[in-house]
């Protein structure tokens, strides 16, 4: 059986991205399709492939500056998804929170999809996106939008089965797609992060891009407000070493945005570390209230102060963390996927 992977844009290594490689460890003669394939992605001296798996490209990667700015191209991207030559493949798998699922799908081929969510530019955050917008993205989003949120639509009628990352994202599939979906969380590296002493020190920790959504300044703010120390790791430029000793001697993770599932309260656990979350979004699927964090209700500094204030108060057993973190590991996601997919 010829077994198609597909994936938005194979550029960096992220949890999408983590994702992709596990399936293809299961899958290790597919074939990888996505529209733009990163030079510094490529398998040393192999040319087109990725972990061992050949690679094609659609035809963004061949416009100007497609391989450095694709998401620049997204509204050619249900063209450019619907011209990959997918002809003979029985099997396919997209990797997906961009237009790659809408694809021309061959006769009597099976397309399972796993979902990180349905695009958020588009649907949900939609709105949040916009007012972030330099002119010409707000520009762009008012005249493409309906047309991407058409596309979006029509390309669910290519998948047969869907997979959600999250309850979260199941939920979004099911109000977006009116399609009920598999929950299968993402994999984390628990081994890693868990290969550490935990020595909590003095310090809160964001870890993780200091983009808007994931509320870093509502971070700062509360920090400021206690008079206490606030880490922040991410936004590139670290090593994975840095992170997980910053994760070991945190004294809590705070996680005040909504995230589809949330990768770094999963490591954070997995180092022994609770986490203070806003009540929303995949941390209600990763945290253990009381026993591994603390949830706080409202996006705002109070809230979020009031939070640290009790996991202060609070005693937290390192190994409970580390166990609820076990629950998100590679091998987990792959024995589930492996009942999913039928392999």
């Amino acid at each position: 059986m010829r077994t198609a992977l597909l994936h938005y844009w194979l550029t960096n290594v992220r949890g999408g991205e983590k994702v992709l490689a596990a399936i293809g460890e299961m899958l290790p003669e597919a074939d990888i399709f996505t529209h733009v394939f990163g030079k510094g992605m490529r398998d040393e001296g192999r040319g087109m492939r990725w972990k061992g798996h050949l690679v094609t490209e659609s035809f963004i990667a061949r416009l100007p500056f497609g391989r450095r700015k694709p998401q620049a191209y997204l509204p050619l991207m249900p063209m450019a998804s619907r011209a990959l030559k997918l002809d003979g493949y029985d099997f396919i798998v997209s990797s997906e929170s961009g237009p790659i699922k809408g694809i021309s799908k061959p006769k009597g081929a099976r397309h399972v999809c796993y979902c990180h969510t349905p695009m958020r530019y588009l649907w949900d955050m939609h709105d949040e996106y916009y007012r972030s917008a330099g002119l010409i993205g707000k520009l762009s989003m008012k005249l493409f939008t309906g047309y991407l949120r058409r596309e979006d639509l029509k390309s669910a009628e290519s998948v047969d089965e869907f997979v959600a990352n999250s309850a979260f994202v199941a939920e979004r599939i099911k109000r977006i797609y009116g399609r009920d979906s598999v929950v299968v969380h993402p994999p984390v590296d628990v081994e890693f992060y868990g290969n550490c002493t935990r020595d909590a020190g003095d310090y809160y920790l964001f870890a993780g891009a200091p983009v808007k959504y994931k509320r870093l300044d509502l971070a700062r703010a509360a920090c400021e407000r206690l008079g206490r120390r606030l880490v922040v790791v991410g936004g590139g430029g670290f090593m994975r070493e840095e992170l997980r000793s910053a994760y070991a001697g945190a004294r809590a993770l705070l996680f005040p945005g909504v995230e589809d599932f949330g990768i770094v309260p999963v490591e954070a656990q997995a180092a022994g570390v609770p986490v203070i979350a806003f009540r929303g979004g995949g941390a209600l699927e990763t945290v253990r209230d009381g026993e591994t964090g603390v949830f706080f209700d409202r996006q705002d500094v109070e809230s979020l102060c009031g939070a640290m204030e009790e996991c202060e108060g609070r005693s937290w057993n390192p190994d409970a963390c580390r166990a609820n973190a076990r629950r998100f590991s590679k091998q987990v996601f792959l024995n589930r996927m492996k009942g999913v997919l039928g392999c």
